[in-house]
Formats: structure tokens, sequence, C-alpha cells
């Protein structure tokens, strides 16, 4: 089997988590970053209502998680969903069979289409969870593989405000430019994380404490049987104690340090100056008694008791935390109970600073998505290599001489002939007015000794005429 990266982000009402996991050839998680980022009245019972704001947290959670990681990239996320609007509601879709037939995947698909059809237009639908199958009158828990003429199928339909989610896909595909690769009901995930087999079986309630909202959750008989929001939290608490002229951010650190939801219970935290350590007491105490309270009631409005529920309850959130909240909560219903942690044998830790008690909500939907739709969540961004420059060989320098200056020719002096005289020649001379030769007295000297000569020997010549006559 191919490793294969998931990320998870979880969004809720004070703070923004993301974690990122591998799943190896052996099946097992590993988890191997954890982050979160705080905010302030962003998100406000499950539903985003700064869309950019909260962008900008959640793109400094995800840089951080791709350093862990580098050189891959975030490409697609798991996101978490929860809320004041969730709710569950009982459905039931049967099939009459022809005669008795094997029941195969593609009868369930049917009944998990007829129970989606009955979900009304104002609410998103976001999980079918069976409760129990009945084949010809007979309880089964895998109707796979069974035979029958008749199958009816009990589930619990999740459903949310469609808001939720539609700002959600706004946050992560148009601002972040991300996939989302799967909603996760947070609630379901975190069961599958905290709660054994056995628990789930005998009966148990898992208590979801956030910031402004509390999830109760009921198993019995191996599968949920009741899902309920109630829309008040810890941040109910620190705005309480903001009447007592503290802005929020102090208010919260009082809670933690000062705060006890037993107001009978003598504090063993020293008073500070300026703070009545009385008062802040019974602030807490009174919240945290009237959320406790509509906790016990939902046994009641799932028509349960608290003997039905033998394995007790099993607290999460960090709400939870509160000190003397899980003694409280124990002391009012007559029923144990435990603080959720990791019941998953395949689940490992890659960095020991990683808290999974701290960290149950993304952890939880991690782990989800790698057990139910692994689908790769990371990438490798490759750089594109430079262009290939192709270098012409290099031409043998030739070493040229230096050019010698050249020198200008002198001007040519152009001759002027004068008009010539008429001019006779006789023996041993020129005629007077003659003009004399450019050549210079050496050429006018051996010009008229070749002319003395012709002349001499023209006159030899008459004399042998002569005497010959």
């Amino acid at each position: 089997m191919k490793e294969t990266n998931i990320v998870a982000l979880e969004i809720g009402s004070s703070k923004i988590k993301g974690a990122v996991g591998v799943i190896d050839s052996s099946g097992a998680i590993t988890v191997k970053a954890v982050e979160e980022e705080s905010h302030q009245d962003w998100v406000r019972y499950g539903i985003v209502s700064n869309v950019e704001e909260v962008a900008v947290l959640a793109a400094n959670l995800l840089e951080r998680l791709e350093q862990r990681v580098s050189p891959l990239v975030v490409e697609g996320v798991y996101v978490a969903m929860g809320g004041r609007s969730f709710r569950s509601d009982s459905r039931e879709a049967e099939r009459m069979l022809p005669e008795e037939t094997e029941i195969n995947a593609d009868i369930i698909d049917q009944l998990m289409g007829e129970t989606s059809a009955t979900v009304f237009n104002n609410r998103e639908l976001l999980d079918i969870v069976p409760r129990e199958y009945i084949v010809d009158k007979t309880r089964v828990t895998k109707p796979i593989g069974t035979f029958g003429r008749n199958i009816r199928m009990l589930s619990n339909v999740i459903t949310c405000r469609p808001q939720i989610k539609k700002n959600l896909c706004r946050l992560f595909n148009e601002k972040l430019g991300l996939n989302i690769n799967g909603f996760i009901v947070r609630q379901t995930a975190q069961a599958e994380f905290v709660l054994t087999t056995e628990e789930m079986r005998l009966g148990c309630m898992l208590v979801d404490c956030g910031a402004e909202t509390t999830t109760v959750s009921i198993y019995k008989n191996g599968a949920l049987q009741y899902l309920s929001t109630i829309p008040m939290g810890s941040r109910n608490i620190t705005r309480d104690l903001t009447a007592l002229n503290f802005i929020e951010e102090q208010a919260e650190d009082i809670k933690q340090r000062m705060g006890n939801a037993n107001n009978g219970v003598k504090s063993d935290v020293a008073s500070a100056p300026g703070i009545n350590i009385t008062s802040v007491q019974q602030y807490v105490s009174a919240r945290a008694g009237e959320i406790i309270a509509n906790i016990k009631e939902q046994i009641k409005y799932a028509g349960l008791k608290a003997a039905d529920l033998p394995s007790g309850i099993i607290l999460v959130g960090r709400g939870a935390r509160l000190r003397g909240f899980s003694e409280r909560l124990s002391t009012s219903t007559g029923m144990k109970v435990r603080t959720g942690n990791s019941a998953c044998l395949d689940l490992r830790l890659a960095d020991s600073r990683i808290a999974v008690g701290d960290s149950v909500d993304v952890i939880s939907t991690l782990y989800y998505a790698a057990k139910h739709s692994p689908l790769e969540c990371l990438s490798t961004v490759y750089e594109p290599e430079p262009p290939v420059v192709r270098q012409e060989p290099e031409k043998p320098v030739v070493k040229e001489e230096p050019k010698q200056p050249v020198q200008p020719e002198p001007e040519k002096v152009k001759e002027v002939v004068a008009e010539p005289e008429h001019k006779k020649t006789v023996s041993g001379g020129v005629i007077p007015g003659t003009p004399k030769s450019q050549g210079g007295n050496f050429f006018r000297t051996i010009g008229e000794k070749i002319r003395g000569m012709l002349s001499e020997e023209d006159d030899y010549d008459e004399v042998l005429r002569d005497d010959m006559d």
C-alpha cells in the first residue's frame, strides 16, 4: 500500500486547529504535526462569520504545517464540522423483496437513498448513521450476507444549517484555493476515536464541551442513538466574569486559574489583588451548573435513563477542563465520568510534544478520514527547469598584425602645355621662340645633341649624292 498524506482542519469558536499525518503500508496512522491559531468572534456557534479574517489565520496555520513536511505542500484538506444547528433525526426506510433474497450492498444503498430523500429543504444533509437493521423481524448489526424478504433500516440523519457548509466552501475553495476532500462530522469522528467498542455496545454518553456549544452524543447497542447540541459553552462562563469589570482576556485567565464548578468547595488558589474570588466562584459555579443541567436532560430527551448507559460519560473538549466540572457532572447525573483520550492502537505520534488530549477534535478528524476515505492531501511542487542554452564552439582567435599607417600620395602637378609656335629645324639649333622642354637642362642638352647628329647625317647624305653625280 502506498503511503497517503492526510491533512485535517477544525475551525472552532475560539481556535483553528490543523494536523497532518501519514498512513503507512500497514494502515497505521502517524501524526506528524499539529498547529493551532487563536481568534476572537470570527466563528460563532460553528458558522464562519468573517471569511476573510479566518482565511488569513488558516493560511498562517497551513504554512507552518507545510514547513514540517517540506518540500510537500497542501492541496486538499478534510474539514471537521460542528455547531449549534447540528442535530440528528430518526428515520426509517423499508424494502419488500419479491422472494427470499440475499441482502447486498445495492439494497443498503437503496435504503440510504430513500432516507436522504426525507431531509427537509432548509437543512444540509451531512451523514446518515444506521442505528439498526431488521431482516424478517430479526435484529442484525451487519445485514449484508443475510437472507430475507423484508428489511428495515432505522437510522439517525445528521443535518445542519446550509450556511455552515457554504461559508466553509468559500473559505477553502475561493480564499485559500484548496480542495475539500471531505466534510466530517466532528462528534462522529470523536466517538470512533475515544470510545471503546464495549462502551458503545453497553451504552455511554460522549460530551464535547466547546467554547460556545456543548454537544451530546448517546451510543447504545454499538450505534449512535441520539445527538444534540446545546448552545452554551465555556465562553459563557468567561463572559459572565466580565461583569466584574474585566476584559474578556483577563476573565478567561481568571476562570482557568481560579474558577471552580463546585461553589461549595474551598478554592486552593490564592486571591490576586483586585479580584474577589468569592464573586468569581459564584459566577463560574452558576453557569457551570446550568450547562450540567442541560447535559443531564439530554438523557431524557433520548428516551433513556442513566441506568441505560452503564459505561457512563466520556468528556472531551477544553471546556471540560474547568476545575470541579467532571466531579459535579458525576454527582448530578449519578454516572461515572472519565476524560476521553485515544482508544486507537494504530495511532502513532511523530513528535513527543503532541498532546492527544489537547487536540482530540482535529486528531480524531484526521484519524476518521484516514480510516474511511483516505485521499492524498499533499503534493510536490516542481520548479520549472531553466531552458538549455546551446553554445556554439569557440572559433580560433586570429591575431591580426597591426596596420601600418597609409602615407598620403603626393599630389601630381598638372603639366601646362603652351600653345606651339611655328618652328623651323636648322642645323645645330632651335628656332628662336620655341618653348623649352619641362624636363630640365639635362634632357634639353640631350635633345639638342640628337638633333645636331641628325642634321649632320642629312648633310653627309647630300654630299654623297653630289659625288655620285
